[in-house]
């Protein structure tokens, strides 16, 4: 494995990577056990530690066979944890695809189903309540983040002189994210889809502070499935159970979309204020909004371009 693929980002040119400092330790303490036992505080922290799942190759440079291996081993990982059959398979980019989402704010009433379906069909910790999705309430009459609510708690909605605007990760363009993290364990892909190798991740939450829309969740404990409640059906960069100490989000459902299918927020969403698509489609929803609505992108300032716009169109 060559580790020139994989610069770390603002640490200097002699810092080591993760996979050249475990070689290093490897090395040092003759022996893999040895290195195990070194780190052997870790997993006093993070819970069993699983050495293997360390000495991954970043998701980039798996050969197809190693792939398979990981997938395999994930997949026993589950059925061990939570006593269910999870798939876990590896959905590539579609080419000549790139994802874009829309929301119709007029028409939204602030329901929260997306979320929930979202924490359902993403295998998102229950407890604590971890969602990707936040709904914003607001006055009517401008948008107000600072004054905004995602914690109101009505018996119906929507409130009178009140619009909600849901916010999840935007799938920017040119993502502070991305940038911030000093592995490369989050990544663009070519889709447009901004994605998190868990593997890889050592949790520094660095991301987490560089978003702008609040958009990445860590899990600060290990994570409470379920078993009648996980999905089976998830991918490597997607779904898939996660451990204590990594970043997630919002990935768009890659495990959905890049085959064809919508995001589970979208498909439950009573009123029909999302819309999803291929902005490389001429013919798709997504391309028609933009070109005949009125939209705007949250925090245009901070020159993240996203991939998720908003607009206001009431019903007929």
């Amino acid at each position: 494995m060559n580790d020139s693929k994989l610069p770390i980002v603002n640490n200097g040119p002699n810092r080591p990577s993760r996979r050249s400092f475990l070689r290093g330790a490897a090395i040092a303490a003759t022996g893999v056990g040895a290195v195990a036992a070194a780190l052997s505080p870790l997993g006093e922290i993070v819970g069993e530690f699983d050495l293997e799942a360390w000495l991954q190759q970043h998701y980039k440079e798996l050969s197809p066979e190693a792939l398979k291996e990981v997938l395999a081993r994930l997949e026993q990982d589950a059925k061990r944890t939570y006593g269910v059959d999870v798939r876990v398979k590896d959905v590539k980019p579609q080419p000549n695809t790139k994802y874009a989402y829309a929301l119709n704010l007029g028409v939204c009433v602030g329901c929260r189903k997306c979320a929930y379906a979202c924490q359902k069909e993403n295998n998102v910790s229950r407890s604590p309540g971890m969602q990707y999705i936040r709904v914003l309430e607001m006055d009517k009459g401008g948008v107000n983040l600072e004054t905004a609510n995602h914690h109101y708690d009505h018996e119906s909605v929507p409130k009178p002189n009140k619009y909600y605007m849901p916010v999840q990760c935007h799938q920017c363009d040119n993502p502070p994210c991305t940038k911030a993290c000093p592995v490369n364990a989050t990544w663009k892909e070519d889709d447009g889809i901004v994605v998190v190798d868990y593997n890889w991740c050592i949790g520094c939450r660095y991301c987490e502070a560089a978003c702008p829309y609040f958009a990445r969740r860590f899990n600060f404990e290990k994570p409470v499935l379920p078993k009648d409640e996980i999905n089976p059906d998830t991918a490597y960069l997607s779904n898939r159970p996660r451990s204590v100490g990594v970043m997630e989000k919002c990935t768009y459902c890659l495990h959905r979309t890049r085959e064809g299918r919508y995001p589970a927020c979208l498909e439950v969403c009573p009123t029909g204020a999302r819309a999803f698509g291929n902005l490389y489609d001429p013919d798709s929803e997504i391309r028609y909004i933009l070109e005949n609505k009125r939209v705007f992108v949250l925090k245009e300032d901070v020159g993240t371009v996203p991939s998720f716009f908003y607009y206001f169109e009431a019903q007929s």
